[in-house]
This record gives C-alpha cells, structure tokens and sequence, in this order.
C-alpha cells in the first residue's frame, strides 16, 4: 500500500534542559511513511529513566536539543509506505525508538515491528516493552542465573526492578530486592525479600540475608556503590551493572560516569577471583547486526509477553496520564515514590 496522507500529530517536545514543566505541546502534520516504514498510532508510550537523564542533558548519548522524547511505544499501524506489507494495518506492535514516542503517531522501519499478542493490553505491553527485554537479557542471557540460585536486585520497586524479580522468581531462583520502606509489601507480593536501601547499612542486611554471597547483583546505581555490589558475589557471581542513577544530578560530563564505571568494571574481570562484571547495554549489537539484534529483542519480548499472556508476570503499572500531561508524568516518574512504570496513553 503506498499512501501519500498526512496526519495530524499531536507531540511532547523536550526544549532543553528543562524542569518537567518545560515540556512544550506541539502539533504538527506527520508526512506519509517512506519505503519499508509504517505510521504507528501511540496506544501506549512511557516514562523510563532516560528520560529522566535526557532532560538534564545527561543520557550518555542522546541527540541536540529540542526532540521528542519516548523510549518505546505499543501501538497500532494505520498507514504503510511503499513496498511495505499491507497486511500490517490495523495490528498491534511494540517499538523500541530510543526518542521520538511520546506523540500521537510516528512513523516506524517496519523491520523495528514486535508482535504484541490480542490478549495482552496496550498499557500492560508497554510496562514491559525495554523493562521486560533488559530483564529477561540480564537475568537469561547475560547473568545465566540457574534455579536455586540467590541474587540482588537494586530498585526491586521500579520498572526493570520488578519484572526482574517476577522473572527471577518464576526461574525458581531467590530474591533479595532493595526499596523504600513504603514499597516493601509490594517487594514482598512480588516474591522478594526486602531491604530499605537508605539503610546506611544495608549491604551488611544483605550480607546477613546471604552469608556465602550471591550469584548476581544487579545494579542500576553505579557510583561508588558499586564496589559494594561487587562484594556481594560468591566466587563464580556475575555483577550486572546497566546503569548510573547515582549520578544523574552532578554537573558535568553524561559520558563521563560511563566510562569510570567501564574501567572499573574490566579491571574487576581482570582479577583472578573467578568472578564476573558486565555492563549491560540494551543496544549492544544493534550497529554490528541489526537483523540479529532485532532478532533477539523480538524474541525476548515474546517470552515476556508470553508471561504476561499467561498471567505469571504482571506488569507493575505506577499510574498513567494523557499525551498532554507528559510533564505530570515525568515529574511522578521522578519523584521516586511509586513502585512500577509511569504510562502516557492517548487523550480520552
């Protein structure tokens, strides 16, 4: 099907380094989508701690000032370029844009198209779209985890944090999950034990829960709390550290926490303890293989939507707001007081 109509979409607009309010509202015409593209109508989109990072300028490698921000996407095709399937129309897909999902519609490589199953909801597919694949690759592809095993998870509350525990739980493997006290029932619901990571001495809670160490540690954080993760594992343990939350706030340099944490990491593997230390980058491969990456992101999903489908995994939804409440959005997101992922839908 080769169209040539335009729509009408409707975007969130990240100026600058700017307070959430900052966002701008703008509307615009969407032009056609080119060969092997599709138009994408938002069903679902969310607030993932790029974001967070991107709006202080400090995502290791987000684009100039102003864009559209938007991670990834579940939503419907209404419209297909030039040698483009048309049976795509009117299915559901997940996407995973990196910028450019908090809008009404986009336009898409159909190559970039994951099958969302008709069972599963638009919002509930999104919770689990980047958390569910960074999860799943984490825990199965990178840490190799067995049943039986014990790990940590660090923000066992937030997106990735709960669909890892849920996933690590259903393995058979034991959870340790740190959170805020008032998210700890939830911790506990989802089959983890909880430990108040503003307890000063939380890492010797853990060393308490697991004397012999443990078999992963999974750590958002960076920062100079990392070493302690690292001192967590057993001999044979792998630390899985994907991101630096601990310094989002600083001045400076976004590439600047990476590359510290890369050195730390490879002089650790360097060290003939038997242990392990991985950076996980969700878009590792992507430039080497792109078939083969996305191969493995559709596969992942499918996994996880599969739990989804079946009722094992439940995608830990904080609250959702219209396109046009982005910015209430993103501040909830930030405020680090709910547990799960903050969704924007379309308006009513």
């Amino acid at each position: 099907m080769d169209s040539t109509v335009t729509t009408s979409v409707t975007e969130i607009v990240l100026p600058g380094m700017v307070e959430p309010e900052g966002l701008e509202l703008r509307t615009r015409d969407l032009a056609a989508p080119g060969k092997g593209q599709v138009v994408l109508r938002m069903e679902a989109t969310g607030v993932s701690f790029a974001e967070q990072q991107m709006r202080r300028g400090k995502y290791y490698d987000q684009p100039p000032f102003p864009f559209v921000p938007g991670y990834d996407v579940v939503g419907v095709v209404t419209t297909v370029g030039p040698e483009t399937d048309a049976a795509l129309v009117g299915r559901r897909f997940a996407a995973v844009t990196k910028t450019g999902s908090w809008a009404s519609h986009l336009v898409v490589d159909a190559t970039d198209l994951m099958p969302v199953p008709d069972g599963v909801d638009a919002t509930a597919a999104e919770t689990v779209v980047v958390n569910g694949i960074t999860a799943w690759q984490m825990l199965h592809r990178v840490a190799k985890v067995r049943g039986g095993g014990t790990i940590v998870v660090l923000g066992a509350n937030g997106g990735v944090g709960s669909t890892l525990v849920q996933l690590a739980r259903h393995a058979g493997i034991t959870v340790i999950g740190t959170a805020s006290p008032r998210h700890h029932s939830t911790v506990r619901e989802l089959g983890a034990t909880p430990v108040d990571y503003r307890d000063p001495d939380m890492y010797d809670r853990i060393r308490e829960l697991a004397p012999d160490g443990v078999d992963a540690v999974f750590d958002h954080v960076g920062g100079d709390g990392v070493e302690q993760s690292w001192r967590l594992l057993r001999r044979g343990g792998t630390l899985v550290s994907y991101g630096t939350a601990a310094t989002k706030d600083e001045e400076g340099s976004s590439q600047l926490p990476v590359l510290k944490l890369f050195a730390r990491l490879s002089a650790w593997n360097s060290l003939p303890n038997g242990k392990g230390a991985h950076f996980y980058n969700f878009w590792a491969g992507k430039r080497r293989c792109r078939a083969s990456w996305q191969r493995r992101m559709t596969e992942d999903l499918t996994q996880v939507l599969h739990l989804v489908d079946e009722g094992v995994l439940t995608p830990q939804i904080a609250a959702t707001f219209p396109l046009t409440a982005a910015a209430s959005a993103l501040e909830l997101a930030e405020s680090r007081t709910v547990a799960g992922k903050v969704v924007i839908v379309p308006e009513a």
